[in-house]
């Protein structure tokens, strides 16, 4: 199929799941941490670590693609000198190993990651290997927003040249520079907490001497002060795209009508276009890694980087590679159309409306109505709208602060999972209920940390020393985690997940009250009733109707039909195992049993 044949036609609605797991924590096996401590004292996970055994597990786990956060080279504090890595300086990374958002070297990885750092790349490689023959696609992130404070590439293509290398920087904005300057000023380090003081106070031998930036560059959020606050992205550096600082664009923009256009006419555009460098170069790292093996992006806070680079990057990518997998955080929903239809993405995060929503219901400070008002907005770009409970910026699902109880999870992925044809995704040790209760270093518990070497206890009774086989989980987790994978694997086994939606809980809303709800996936060749109960207490038993407009669509005679529930645990019986569905008149009725905690797919081949 050609770009022009793939891109004239509709997205086709596949559904797809995303394992997101932190690389460096993913295989560690050391069970106690110390604040703070190094990863000869509290461990790290190798690329080795995802051996045939765990793959083969993800992938029964129900995965398609699995998202290795922190591959890019970031900044860190650890001596890779023998290797011809320099120094970070500790005062500009955050904890010890380093936020995976502050790229150094984007032409290589982590050599944290690797079993011998002076093969990194070809052990990247063999993972990358490993998991397609497992049949998953590999993601990495791209963060085009800022890179490290010191930036140096050590594996440059030829002709590649660092950012920042040829930059005039006497002058505050120049379109080809690819940074933003402070002329006259050096950079000042914030004004730590104390709990938050680099490497928590410890003495170190690269803090012997002060961090050094002259001129001072804008930080990563974009702070213009050479003294930027705690909170600003201090230990990053924001990438210039040619926008300048009062805010205009030193760049073509897209005409108007380019929404409907295709990647090839948003690809011929920019060929006709002269660019800023800082464009080129991201076009360049990501045709590398796409060569390399990797088969889509995530991109970090898109939304702080003009469009019209997307445009550009985006269809450059769709050129090379019309299945790339590219899903990107926006937090803002007024752009959500703009960043699809003019970037060009394929997905994003739908984290302000569906998971703010449902963090709401699980701790009851919102009725379960607000479901369908949220994918009712979402309608036109449902496909679009990554869903997710879990990833390494939030709370975890299991935590004090969150819900509380891993079994929350049982209704809300059902409705996360199942609401629309979008991907879904998970973060590694979710599916066994991990509430990132430790204390790493930089950061607070309720988060497992991306900034220091930590072990994630749940996870690693899952792994059970590399064996990875829940050995060491409890009965209550191997059957959280079964749940999983019979969802996951439900979404993409079942056409109906990527056909129709229809919102039953407004017409049944006195049934379910506040705390259950209903909705229905459909067809040409099956129905799918997907139930949830929200409340870790209260059993609900109903009567739900079914409207003449859905059993009209589904072409349904009257009389009765036996809907089965496939997430069921097929070890025991229970009430709501099945479902009678009676057709009279045109329309339907069905008693529900949602017991605490429910989470039910009831299902009618057609």
């Amino acid at each position: 199929m050609t770009l022009q044949t793939w891109d004239k036609c509709e997205m086709k609605k596949q559904k797809f799941t995303v394992y997101q797991v932190f690389t460096r924590l993913f295989g560690n096996k050391v069970q106690h941490s110390r604040p703070w401590g190094s990863k000869e004292e509290n461990g790290v996970g190798k690329f080795s670590d995802f051996t045939d055994l765990a793959l083969k597990e993800i992938r029964q786990l129900g995965i398609s693609h699995i998202w290795y956060t922190g591959v890019p080279h970031h900044a860190l504090v650890a001596d890779y000198q023998h290797y011809g890595i320099g120094h970070d300086h500790p005062a500009v990374v955050k904890g010890r190993a380093g936020s995976p958002y502050a790229v150094k070297d984007y032409y290589s990885v982590n050599p944290d990651l690797a079993d011998n750092p002076a093969e990194r790349l070809s052990e990247f490689a063999a993972l990358i290997e490993r998991t397609h023959r497992h049949g998953m696609k590999v993601i990495i992130d791209i963060v085009p927003n800022h890179v490290a404070r010191k930036y140096h590439g050590l594996n440059n293509p030829e002709g590649v040249r660092d950012f920042g290398a040829d930059d005039d920087t006497s002058v505050e904005y120049h379109r080809d520079n690819n940074f933003y300057y402070i002329p006259g000023q050096a950079f000042q380090l914030p004004d730590f907490p104390a709990p938050f003081t680099p490497l928590g106070g410890e003495a170190h031998p690269q803090l012997q001497w002060p961090y050094e930036e002259f001129p001072a560059k804008w930080t990563g959020n974009g702070s213009r002060l050479a003294k930027p606050q705690f909170d600003d992205w201090y230990e990053t550096v924001k990438v210039n795209y040619g926008v300048r600082p009062d805010g205009s664009k030193d760049f073509a923009e897209l005409p108007a009508d380019f929404a409907q256009k295709t990647a090839a006419e948003h690809f011929a555009f920019w060929q006709q276009q002269d660019v800023p460098d800082s464009w080129k170069k991201f076009r360049d790292i990501a045709l590398y890694w796409l060569e390399f093996g990797v088969d889509g992006f995530r991109y970090d806070m898109a939304e702080m980087v003009p469009v019209e680079f997307w445009s550009y990057l985006n269809s450059h990518i769709k050129m090379h590679n019309p299945d790339a997998f590219l899903m990107a955080e926006v937090y803002q929903p007024h752009l959500y159309r703009d960043y699809i239809h003019l970037g060009k993405m394929d997905y994003l995060y739908d984290k302000v409306d569906l998971y703010d929503g449902l963090k709401a219901v699980m701790q009851n400070r919102a009725s379960t109505a607000i479901i369908g008002e949220i994918q009712a907005q979402m309608m036109d770009i449902e496909h679009h709208m990554l869903h997710f409970l879990d990833n390494h910026d939030e709370q975890r699902l299991a935590s004090p602060q969150f819900a509380g109880d891993a079994e929350f999870g049982r209704p809300a992925m059902l409705v996360s999972a199942l609401l629309s044809s979008s991907p879904t995704m998970i973060y590694f040790g979710q599916e066994v209920g991990e509430a990132g209760a430790e204390l790493g270093g930089f950061g607070l518990p309720s988060r497992t940390s991306i900034f220091d070497y930590v072990g994630v206890p749940e996870h690693q009774k899952w792994m059970n020393e590399g064996q990875f086989d829940g050995g060491q989980l409890s009965e209550k987790q191997r059957a959280l985690r079964a749940f999983y994978a019979r969802l996951l694997n439900f979404t993409l086994t079942h056409s109906a997940m990527s056909a129709e939606y229809y919102d039953l809980y407004p017409i049944n809303q006195q049934a379910l009250s506040h705390f259950c709800h209903l909705f229905a996936r459909y067809d040409q060749q099956q129905l799918v009733l997907a139930g949830s109960n929200f409340s870790a207490h209260h059993e609900n038993v109903c009567q739900v109707v079914l409207p003449e407009a859905l059993i009209a669509q589904l072409g349904l005679a009257d009389g009765q039909y036996t809907l089965v529930d496939k997430l069921s645990d097929q070890s025991s019986h229970h009430a709501s195992d099945t479902l009678q569905l009676n057709v009279n008149h045109g329309q339907g009725r069905a008693w529900l049993t949602l017991p605490p905690f429910a989470a039910s797919a009831w299902v009618l081949e057609l």
